[in-house]
């Protein structure tokens, strides 16, 4: 599989260059258990984060712009899952930008890209009923920069293709007056949100945040939905059964929760000591991390950062080794990493992926590495 080719199918008109190592050079290979394991567990999690109770618990220490209720879900969750050695599915994570879904689509021609279309026009016409969806911000800083912004380019047409005009740019290119949100003359009816400060809270976003909260503007996906899904504190109760039970989850959605999330708790300094002792077990990642930025494998801190962990809002999981992967590269064969990756719209999944890789998480910089087909055997 060509790294830096599309199917020139399905956007005949459009010159995208990705970047290296985006797509893998073998697919990968999984058990139907597996996949019947992640789709138990989505499953589980969603009904979990319906529960007015478990709602008003992660709420308590939201930011104050995840209290504003949308109408609109929160386009692209990502469900990242690890493999045990003995076949069983761990979540690691959830996201609520979740890059990839239509560079996968395109890639290994899965047609979801209408779906895709009908999310965005049903987040608009929860929000704004039969009134028409006439324009879309996709909106990240430094756009142009950004790793997946060929991604950004693909979107732009396939709204354009669908009869909706379409923008790429950053928030400081936003103004709010009028009881809209324009880029230049133009006015926003949905913005496409790319950004990785989940609550909005950034000086240069300010004008968005103020149309969104007046809602004169439908962001997805928006503050609320990373606070309830997103926010790394929030595997702590998923993975509590008492929390749970006190929820009044049933036993079977219990069980299946115990099961198929990592262990995960807060960090916290009375606990210092025996996190150290049992540090090579563990992997830290802050609270409001993204794609393993100031994340740590345990075994490979030192006393410097350790002190650091502890002096910020961190969690720590039990370590779920990656399941591995035998692939034939120019150097001969060689072992990858891989994990899976579900994306997931109001309860149901649209696309499941894998990530190979190399290192101690997934990078998207090795040679071989990058996005790859799931097949079940």
């Amino acid at each position: 599989m060509n790294s830096r080719t599309l199917n020139r199918d399905a956007f005949p008109h459009l010159d995208v260059s990705l970047p290296e190592n985006s797509f893998a050079s073998s697919p990968v290979f999984v058990s139907e258990n597996a996949l019947q394991q992640l789709r138990k567990i989505i499953v589980a999690i969603e009904s979990v984060i319906t529960l007015p109770d478990y709602q008003h618990h992660v709420l308590n220490y939201a930011p104050q712009t995840a209290h504003f209720l949308p109408k609109a879900k929160g386009v692209f969750l990502g469900y990242d899952f690890h493999i045990d050695e003995n076949d069983d599915l761990k979540l690691i994570e959830i996201n609520t930008n979740a890059g990839g879904a239509l560079l996968n689509s395109i890639m290994f021609k899965t047609e979801n890209e209408k779906q895709f279309v009908e999310m965005f026009q049903n987040e608009w016409q929860l929000s704004r009923g039969v009134e028409q969806l006439k324009t879309i911000a996709i909106v990240d800083e430094s756009p142009t920069q950004q790793y997946l912004y060929s991604e950004f380019l693909l979107f732009k047409q396939l709204f354009e293709q669908n009869g909706i005009h379409a923008i790429i740019c950053a928030p400081d290119e936003l103004h709010y007056h009028a009881q809209k949100l324009w880029h230049e003359n133009t006015p926003i009816d949905l913005v496409y949100n790319r950004l990785t400060d989940f609550a909005l809270l950034e000086p240069n976003q300010q004008n968005l945040l103020a149309a969104y909260l007046e809602n004169n503007v439908v962001i997805t996906p928006h503050p609320r939905a990373h606070a309830l899904y997103a926010d790394k504190r929030n595997l702590t109760i998923l993975s509590n059964s008492v929390m749970l039970e006190s929820f009044g989850v049933n036993t079977k959605t219990r069980d299946i929760l115990q099961k198929g999330i990592a262990e995960t708790i807060l960090v916290e300094p009375q606990n210092a000591e025996n996190l150290w002792e049992h540090r090579k077990q563990l992997f830290f990642k802050p609270t409001k991390g993204y794609g393993s930025k100031a994340a740590y494998r345990g075994e490979k801190l030192t006393k410097r950062v350790f002190g650091e962990i502890l002096a910020h809002d961190y969690v720590m999981q039990n370590f779920v080794p990656p399941k591995t992967q035998q692939i034939e590269t120019e150097n001969g064969l060689e072992t990858f990493k891989f994990d899976l990756r579900a994306y997931v719209y109001d309860g149901e999944i649209q696309l499941t992926c894998a990530r190979l890789y190399q290192g101690q998480t997934t990078n998207f910089r090795t040679k071989g590495g990058g996005f790859a087909a799931v097949f079940s055997h």
